[in-house]
């Protein structure tokens, strides 16, 4: 049997899917960021006529997978597969999106790498030709992680200088065996890494020993350069986590400077008073689906590497004394 891997934990795909359509929704506090013109729908609020957040954040998923659908001009029946995930306990966000949908379900559960691990799973089923058409949705909305993790919004709480910001948001891929667009051509999937942190306003820390790790793994088993890659962007290390891994990287030997950015960090501004930065997985599924597709599509990247960070801890382990376990999850996307 012909393996299609390249070192230790990169899988290199011989016929590369290709992305044919996306599709992005997001709250108005993202519409107001300096990305805000990249989205296709921004909402007016956190809820847009529903009666809880979380009916509001599977509504805003469901929203971004059909519109992923409409966009490429395919049916719903020529689609194999729905891979999605998000933040909230049991994945009902993604669940109840999907049972409208119909299509077969696979929920995936990563964190903020949610987005990252979808598009490797979907490229291995497509190029393993055990699916033509794969969709992808990711979630989070602010409010609905505020009440699972830490303290309701109407607590008004005071944040921690580190922490991120949740964004509300959901961004949606469909990719395919064939046609035009952006192709993944490779994916690296993560190890959990776990230093010890504890704090849970402080995911980035906890995040970024995962990532710089599945940086540095990718690029030995590749035998790349960062200066391969037009941009190298994490999803959500938040500033913290980005200055973090970046020294990580360093004292590894491999230097990096301004092609490696982050989700968290491109995603709001200093204006908005989020602290370290943007975080769930609606963070770097919108960023992608937006912003960096668009890039893409237009020349303006040839190759990038999109490495989705995820901190692995849930309420109860929190609780119970447990540290964070940090992942990374890495695929390239070439135009």
């Amino acid at each position: 049997m012909k393996v299609k891997r390249a070192g230790n934990q990169t899988v290199v795909f011989a016929d590369s899917p290709v992305i044919l359509s996306s599709y992005t929704v997001v709250g108005p506090m993202e519409g107001r960021g300096p990305l805000g013109k990249t989205f296709d729908q921004v909402w007016p609020d956190t809820l847009n006529k529903e009666k809880s957040w979380e009916k509001a954040e599977s509504k805003m998923l469901q929203e971004a997978m059909q519109g992923a659908v409409s966009r490429s001009g395919f049916g719903k029946e020529q689609i194999d597969f729905l891979l999605a995930g998000d933040l909230l306990n049991q994945l009902i966000s993604a669940n109840f999106a999907a049972r409208q949908l119909g299509l077969p379900l696979i929920g995936l559960y990563g964190a903020c790498s949610t987005m990252a691990l979808g598009l490797a799973v979907a490229g291995m089923l497509i190029d393993g030709q055990f699916a033509r058409q794969v969709l992808v949705g990711v979630s989070s909305h602010h409010d609905t992680a505020e009440r699972q993790y830490r303290m309701p919004t109407e607590h008004g709480n005071q944040r921690a200088i580190c922490a991120q910001w949740t964004v509300t948001g959901a961004g949606s891929v469909l990719l395919g065996s064939e046609g035009d667009g952006p192709r993944i051509t490779a994916a690296t999937i993560g190890r959990i890494l776990d230093f010890g942190e504890k704090d849970t306003n402080n995911m980035g820390a906890a995040m970024a020993p995962a990532v710089a790790d599945t940086i540095l793994n990718h690029l030995k088993d590749l035998n790349r350069q960062p200066s391969d890659y037009d941009l190298i962007v994490s999803g959500d290390l938040g500033k913290v986590g980005l200055r973090l891994a970046k020294e990580i990287l360093l004292k590894s030997g491999v230097a990096v400077g301004e092609e490696f950015s982050d989700c968290g960090v491109m995603i709001y501004d200093a204006a908005q008073d989020v602290h370290a930065g943007g975080s769930g997985c609606g963070c770097s599924s919108v960023v992608f689906a937006g912003d960096i597709l668009r890039k893409l599509r237009a020349g303006t990247f040839k190759r990038v590497l999109f490495v989705g960070s995820g901190a692995l801890h849930s309420p109860i382990s929190c609780f119970q004394g447990e540290s964070i376990p940090g992942i990374g999850h890495a695929v390239v996307i070439e135009g």
